[in-house]
C-alpha cells in the first residue's frame, strides 16, 4: 500500500544529511561544532523529527535555517 501521508515523507534528519553533504562537510566536523560523538550525528541523521534547540544550533553551525523546510512542509500540512 502506497503512503501518500505527507508527514511521512518530511524528515529533518535527512535534510541535515544532505545539506552537511551539499556544504562538503564531515560528520566529524559536524560532531565537533556541536559538541557531541559522531555516532549522536549519525543517530541525528535517522530522527525524523528534532528538537527545536538542536535543531537551531544545528541551523546556526550549518548557515542553514532549517526551521524554514519545517515550516514549508507545515504550510502544505496545514491545507491538506
Amino acid at each position: 500500500m502506497l503512503n501518500t501521508d505527507p508527514e511521512s515523507d518530511f524528515h529533518l534528519g535527512r535534510l541535515i544529511k544532505e545539506e552537511l553533504v551539499r556544504q562538503k562537510r564531515t560528520v566529524s566536523w559536524l560532531a565537533e561544532s556541536i559538541c557531541c560523538a559522531r555516532q549522536n550525528c549519525y543517530s541525528i541523521f535517522e530522527r525524523q523529527y528534532i528538537d527545536t534547540d538542536l535543531l537551531k544550533r544545528i541551523s546556526k553551525i550549518l548557515h542553514h535555517n532549517c526551521f524554514n523546510e519545517l515550516a514549508a512542509h507545515m504550510e502544505s500540512v496545514i491545507k491538506d
